[in-house]
């Protein structure tokens, strides 16, 4: 089956940075999920395109998607609340952030990308992050290493926080935690070479996985954000936590990911202690 699932799942990636690059610089029609939260056009027809391939090839798989799925789709609608995770579909789920760097897009921001995972088991098994821009896809099977393009990617060597470039993002929720999240960020930038912030943590994980990156951290990510991220960078060689130094898990409140080499310099820094 997993031939199958990287088929289907790099088919649907394509597909939908397809329509992002048709309708990027274009008008678009703009709703907010929250103060600072946008929705596009591009971001409901790009997970429409990727639920409707998987679902003609995969009809019993589930899905949990950030945008909200139409009735027939046969996913998980995630409320704001929280997660439902509590029971596994034997069959499968995809994890799918349609259009990671929402607000990105609508300004004509070039940092945006789709990304898709398989899970099962509560496993990650395969992920596929795609930069239509940039024509660049990423992608990791489970004990199989990461690639870009079909090219083997590593993290880097990097094992001094004063040499490495540091990658974060802001919540969604910012404006409720803007005093520990400047100073998480004073913090960093006193003790990296760089700090950089470009509004899409899926690619942020891209870029730690094949070395552009050597650290990463945010707050308050979902599961979509993270999940073939996650694999990428694991596949590569690197490292994820959470913010108090436990394994990392697609519903944990926090990320810090790295080369693993400097893992717990970072992770130090993070903790405000």
């Amino acid at each position: 089956m997993m031939s199958k699932v990287i088929e289907i799942g790099k088919q649907a990636a394509l597909a939908a940075g397809a329509v992002m690059r048709q309708n990027y610089l274009q008008p678009h029609r703009i709703t907010l999920k929250g103060v600072i939260d946008p929705v596009t056009e591009t971001d409901l027809q790009a997970q429409e395109i990727i639920v409707a391939m998987i679902r003609q090839r995969f009809p019993k798989h589930a899905f949990l998607a950030e945008e909200r799925l139409g009735e027939g789709d046969g996913g998980e609608r995630p409320a704001p609340a929280g997660l439902a995770w509590e029971e596994d579909p034997p069959a499968g789920r995809w994890i799918i952030d349609p259009l990671d760097g929402t607000v990105n897009f609508a300004h004509g921001f070039p940092m945006f990308c789709v990304s898709i995972a398989f899970e099962m088991d509560r496993q990650v098994h395969y992920g596929v992050i795609y930069d239509p821009l940039r024509d660049e896809l990423f992608e990791a099977r489970k004990g199989q290493g990461a690639k870009l393009n079909g090219q083997p990617i590593r993290v880097s060597g990097i094992s001094r926080l004063d040499r490495a470039l540091i990658a974060t993002g802001f919540p969604y929720d910012i404006r409720e935690r803007v005093a520990p999240t400047l100073t998480r960020l004073g913090r960093v930038l006193a003790q990296a070479q760089g700090l950089r912030r470009a509004g899409s943590a899926a690619l942020d994980l891209c870029y730690l996985a094949c070395g552009r990156f050597d650290g990463f951290y945010e707050e308050h990510l979902k599961p979509w954000d993270t999940a073939a991220g996650w694999l990428l960078v694991v596949e590569a060689g690197g490292r994820l936590s959470s913010f108090s130094g436990g394994p990392y898990e697609l519903t944990a409140p926090d990320l810090v990911a790295s080369n693993g080499l400097l893992h717990d310099e970072l992770l130090k820094i993070v903790q405000l202690k």
